[in-house]
């Protein structure tokens, strides 16, 4: 069914993860007011380069698959030399926007406010990016790539942290997360769980709903007494966990192989497995809602070609540009022209690119911060003490 998704697999072997983990003391995200930094004012001509550092799979040249080149006819458009870093993980993308030798990145939740509020990207001037207008709605002005309704990046797509099951074994169709967390010792040994402190959101938003006395209104915006309250948890889960996965590759061979019968996943796994058809899954987004990614073009401070990122922010996310990388990558484009141009034609569909109720369900990951991201207060656990907790949850 989708065999770019089977020559994905070494860009995304490569990036691990679409949000792994951000390690302690990465700097920057402190929730106060960001550095006054002012945006692009026009366009100018191109500088002749841009150097980008992006996941796998985001800025294909056709080194990977001849077939799959969106960066070449940019350069001929464009005129700008694209130079292409592979970031594995949020925490790298952040060091190596840090050293000011990259224009811009592709830059996930977990990511994003530590950029922001660290002074290394710049507010984004959406009126010189035309494609922008077109973007999904749901996607602008959010607490992970926006400040006091002043956009720091363009979105380029997205997707949900579903609940996935194999049908075989799990057989009471569940819809709730309670299945992976309260009801974990059922599939004891064979429970897998995403492997990233972002993941104790998952928990937390669980409790949000299970144990509404708690409090949690946000999954990252967490007290101390609730981050024990969702760590509690997940030491609880541990018990019955078989394999963390952040590779996405290893979760399709742990369900065909039958070693995990039910966890957390991406709709782009469960579409891979049901592809070779060695097992049959089902995933669901559960009662509850789920935490979910939704990854950011940011524009840096620094940058020596802005001209050059600007015209790529607006091709990335024209229609046939867009189509094409969220198709190869496996996720929802972020823009809702897009849909017109995939190659499955029920693409969209099965990724519920412009459905907003679907959306509406999904808590985006977000860097956690001492000034709690949901605005409620200055009481909240930063990311650093969650990265702490993880650690202590894995043993």
């Amino acid at each position: 069914m989708r065999s770019h998704v089977i020559r994905l697999g070494l860009a995304l072997t490569a990036c691990v993860a679409l949000v792994a983990s951000c390690s302690s003391g990465s700097g920057g995200g402190t929730g106060e007011e960001p550095p006054k930094i002012e945006p692009l004012g026009a366009l100018g001509a191109g500088e002749g380069q841009l150097n980008l550092i992006a996941w796998a799979g985001y800025a294909e040249n056709g080194s990977n698959d001849p077939a799959v080149d969106w960066v070449t006819p940019f350069e001929k458009q464009s005129g700008c030399k694209v130079n292409i870093k592979i970031g594995n993980t949020s925490d790298e993308m952040v060091q190596l926007m840090r050293s000011g030798q990259y224009d811009g990145v592709s830059a996930s939740g977990d990511a994003t406010l530590r950029l922001l509020y660290a002074g290394d990207v710049a507010p984004v001037n959406t009126s010189l990016v035309p494609n922008y207008e077109t973007i999904s709605g749901f996607l602008k002005d959010k607490p992970w790539n926006s400040v006091d309704g002043q956009m720091y990046g363009i979105p380029h797509g997205w997707g949900a942290n579903l609940l996935m099951y194999n049908v075989d074994v799990v057989r009471d169709a569940p819809n709730s997360w309670g299945a992976v967390f309260t009801d974990a010792g059922k599939y004891a040994g064979k429970v897998t769980a995403y492997d990233s402190p972002i993941y104790i959101a998952d928990a937390a938003l669980y409790l949000s709903k299970s144990k509404p006395e708690l409090g949690i209104k946000d999954p990252y915006s967490l007290t101390a007494e609730q981050l024990d309250a969702a760590v509690e948890l997940l030491k609880a889960q541990r018990e019955n966990i078989g394999e963390y996965w952040s590779d996405y590759t290893k979760e399709v061979q742990a369900f065909e192989s039958g070693t995990s019968v039910i966890g957390t996943t991406w709709q782009v796994i469960a579409n891979t497995i049901g592809s070779e058809n060695k097992v049959q899954v089902n995933t669901v987004l559960p009662k509850e809602g789920a935490t979910g990614w939704s990854d950011t073009w940011m524009v840096s401070s620094k940058a020596a070609h802005p001209n050059c990122m600007y015209e790529w922010m607006n091709w990335i996310t024209s229609p046939q540009v867009n189509a094409q990388a969220a198709e190869y990558f496996g996720e929802a484009p972020g823009q809702t022209k897009a849909c017109e141009f995939t190659t499955e034609k029920d693409y969209c569909d099965i990724y519920h690119a412009t459905d907003q109720e679907f959306a509406a369900q999904i808590h985006y990951w977000t860097t956690p911060q001492k000034q709690c991201v949901d605005g409620s207060g200055d009481n909240c656990t930063t990311y650093d003490e969650w990265v702490d907790k993880w650690q202590q949850i894995k043993g």
